[in-house]
């Protein structure tokens, strides 16, 4: 499956905290993006806005930026729902929305959504599947736009290579990055995103980066283990430099370059702050001048 159409360019902003703001400063905070010059910006979807809606919000509230969801959920529609809703964002926004999914977590799918949570890679293999047979009617449409699996680990990266145009992983090492790219062989998109922390001084960080690196850690530890962090439950300081990237401007950039030359098309930078409620408008404005 092809994601030739979709220009992403080697840095985006993945704005992970979108449903705390009204809509107001959502309208702002993604025009400071696009303004700022970032070609890609990704959003969730867990319990807030509903992800297809949202992502026609924000190409109506951009010219050129890339909007792709990372991940929207596939118990939060059905197969042909997200077929059409897919399609029809093509059709509307040609080359500027790129479709990610994911199985999401037990919790969300079970105790939120009320449904039963599937086997992850049979579940999601199934869905792809009537996906691509479902019906379309609209006669502009042509050919399946791209689309990128949520894939943390070896058998739906494997997936992803197989039956998407590539993957997008969360919140993991570089060393993780070498190992998707050898999985998705080498004409596969791989996007990933990786937590910052952009202060230079370290002591400040820290307690941030560390809180950020402990809500990742659950559905991670065997495959941290599988990368070398043999007690990944002690959350020290290696792991935590290593699933979150701190410093000023150079160190966040060298960070960007270790993931590309690791083997990742696309990065995009998930900017953690103290103040959540808030967009990162400066902290993403100063990436920007560093990193294009």
């Amino acid at each position: 499956m092809s994601s030739r159409n979709i220009d992403l360019g080697q840095v985006g902003i993945w704005a992970g905290e979108l449903d705390r703001y009204p809509a107001a400063v959502v309208r702002e905070a993604v025009a400071a993006v696009e303004d700022l010059g970032y070609p890609a910006l990704w959003f969730p979807e867990t319990t807030g806005r509903e992800a297809m809606a949202q992502a026609a919000w924000l190409l109506s509230a951009t010219r050129r930026t890339v909007i792709a969801t990372g991940a929207a959920g596939i118990y939060a529609r059905d197969a042909v729902s997200a077929a059409a809703a897919q399609r029809t964002l093509d059709e509307a926004f040609p080359g500027r929305f790129l479709l990610g999914l994911g199985v999401s977590h037990p919790a969300l799918v079970t105790d939120v959504r009320g449904h039963r949570f599937g086997p992850p890679l049979a579940t999601m293999r199934a869905y792809l599947d009537a996906m691509d047979a479902a019906p379309f009617g609209p006669p502009s449409f042509r050919q399946a736009p791209p689309r990128l699996l949520a894939a943390l680990g070896p058998k739906m990266l494997t997936l992803a290579g197989e039956r998407a145009s590539g993957a997008h992983p969360l919140g993991m090492p570089v060393e993780h990055t070498r190992q998707a790219r050898k999985l998705l062989g080498p004409q596969a998109l791989l996007a990933v995103t990786q937590l910052v922390v952009l202060d230079p001084s370290r002591s400040r960080s820290a307690d941030l980066a560390r809180a950020h690196a402990a809500a990742a850690l659950p559905n991670r530890l065997t495959l941290l283990r599988a990368l070398g962090f043999d007690h990944p439950e002690s959350l020290d300081d290696r792991l935590v430099e290593a699933l979150v990237a701190t410093g000023d401007t150079d160190d966040i950039a060298r960070r960007v370059r270790d993931h590309l030359d690791a083997g990742a098309d696309h990065v995009s930078l998930h900017v953690l702050t103290s103040t959540p409620e808030h967009p990162p408008v400066h902290q993403w404005s100063r990436l920007a001048a560093r990193l294009r």
